[in-house]
């Protein structure tokens, strides 16, 4: 675990660094698609939805939901994700859900630096710290040309 300095200005210029933002985003994407098929099935996209917890809401001590909500919460998030109504989630379907999703961070954050502890991720993947990376990446070499 990690603890950053983030507020919402430093998401929203992640995003808005294209290249950057779809390079990282087209990297989780590719990571998710365990066949290499090119698009995400629901038990794809599920199996990660899996890792990020979703279901853990007494501060880090499971609970028992029933199977039911379980199924309708992934379908849910799922369909989020499936803009085209085709069953699977391609490349720009993700990252445009992925833009959205962070977005909304950004704007939930506001302007206001935020301690915000984040995991550890092995694969690099965790686009908050990347946009953490590139915001000191950028005051870095401001600094540097100084």
């Amino acid at each position: 675990m990690g603890v950053v300095i983030l507020d919402g200005s430093t998401v929203r210029a992640f995003v808005g660094e294209e290249e950057v933002f779809n390079r990282s985003v087209d990297e989780r994407f590719a990571a998710l698609d365990l066949n290499g098929d090119g698009v995400l099935s629901r038990a794809e996209l599920r199996r990660a939805l899996e890792t990020f917890r979703l279901l853990e809401t007494h501060f880090g001590i499971d609970v028992v939901t029933p199977p039911a909500e379980v199924a309708a919460l992934y379908n849910s998030i799922f369909d989020q994700f499936d803009l085209d109504r085709s069953g699977t989630v391609d490349r720009d379907e993700f990252r445009s859900e992925m833009r959205r999703i962070l977005l909304a961070i950004a704007d939930g954050l506001g302007d206001f630096p935020l301690q915000i502890v984040l995991e550890d991720d092995d694969q690099g993947s965790n686009l908050l710290q990347q946009a953490v990376d590139l915001e000191a990446a950028k005051t870095a070499a401001a600094a540097s040309d100084k």
